[in-house]
């Protein structure tokens, strides 16, 4: 199944398209949890180094385009799930997903426990993973008990 490219004509429309698309409403992955987007995740999503440094300072028409993928990538009970990376602590994290399915493009969220005790997402980045897709393949498999399990822990202080 092929995804489409969005083109509009500048930045601020993708930011708008953003805005008006999934920071409005939670959108809801196909095991039923629900990621929220916050209007701040645009600038760190769809902007990228221009060198070493790291600072996020290029619009990325690479990642723009496939800005409608994130839903469905999200939403897809196809896609495979990875656990994040917490570069902090240099090790996997069970709390993090990295999301999978369609041209080595990834969708990340952090999960967290609401106050009814089930999982909810924050929406984190997207970007096409052509360096870091090998590294990312063979990363834990994400497991929503490993991750509740964690989440729980950490609520009660463990």
């Amino acid at each position: 199944m092929a995804y489409e490219l969005l083109h509009l004509s500048c930045k601020d429309e993708y930011k708008n398209f953003y805005e008006e698309n999934y920071c409005k409403n939670p959108t809801m992955t196909f095991d039923n949890i629900s990621v929220y987007f916050k209007k701040g995740s645009f600038h760190h999503a769809f902007f990228e180094s221009s060198d070493k440094r790291g600072a996020d300072d290029i619009f990325s028409q690479t990642r723009a385009t496939r800005i409608g993928w994130i839903k469905k990538i999200l939403q897809s009970p196809n896609a495979t799930l990875y656990q994040g990376w917490n570069s902090k602590k240099r090790t996997y994290d069970p709390c993090g997903r990295v999301a999978l399915e369609y041209e080595e493009f990834v969708v990340i969220v952090r999960l967290s426990l609401n106050k009814k005790d089930r999982l909810k997402a924050n929406f984190i980045t997207c970007y096409q993973a052509n360096n870091s897709i090998a590294k990312i393949k063979t990363s834990p498999l994400w497991d929503k008990e490993e991750c509740i399990k964690r989440l729980r822990c950490k609520k009660n202080g463990r």
